[in-house]
């Protein structure tokens, strides 16, 4: 099946996305943005659980519960990502790499399985990483996933509104090509947040 020409653009945005997290995640270099390759290692644990401030959200043991931030740990398994029960706190947490990247994670499994799968999981069913090697293969995992389903969208599923049964958003509300764009800005904004956050740890923790 050709690709409907305007998806093209924004599954282009979207591998280029996601392969600059990834390098920015993995390495060894990652494309500075002019073409130029800067040299990266893998991310640790250390970066994955960092918390600059005090009040954090992030990934926590199912068996020790939330921080004293939080209310509710999501996910199966041993792990769990920190929320709350709406309305969530004004203003929000900040938020560690291990719980932007299994937010990001998640989204693009569970809207990939809402769209092409089995149209049932929840939060609940999604395992959360307890490392960075885990966390990053898992990221590869969902945005493989996320990535088969937009290849399958035809003219008529790109119009459908509701054409992905995504409960925790706008599925219902917008036609499928509005959540394609939506989840590549989900993609590039968290990207950069966790880009960021490794040159934070970096030089606040000169050698580690």
């Amino acid at each position: 099946m050709a690709l409907p020409a305007r998806l093209l653009p924004l599954l282009e945005q979207f591998d280029f996305a996601r392969q600059r997290l990834t390098d920015r995640m993995t390495g060894p270099v990652v494309d500075s943005g002019n073409g130029t390759d800067v040299a990266v290692g893998p991310m640790t644990d250390a970066e994955y659980f960092w918390e600059p401030g005090p009040g954090c959200w992030s990934v926590r043991l199912h068996s020790e519960g939330p921080g004293p931030a939080a209310a509710l740990l999501t996910g199966v398994g041993a792990w769990g990502r920190e929320t709350a029960s709406p309305p969530h706190p004004v203003p929000p947490p900040f938020t560690t790499i291990a719980w932007r990247l299994s937010h990001l994670s998640e989204m693009l499994a569970l809207r990939a399985d809402h769209t092409t799968g089995t149209r049932s999981l929840t939060r609940d069913d999604y395992e959360i990483s307890g490392d960075a090697a885990t966390a990053v293969a898992a990221f590869d995992t969902a945005a493989d996933a996320w990535r088969a389903a937009l290849v399958s969208a035809d003219d008529t599923a790109l119009d459908t509104i509701g054409h992905s049964t995504y409960p925790h958003g706008s599925d219902a509300e917008n036609p499928f090509l509005e959540i394609v764009w939506w989840m590549n800005q989900e993609l590039l904004h968290h990207g950069a947040e966790i880009a960021l956050l490794r040159d934070l740890f970096r030089v606040q923790h000169p050698g580690a």
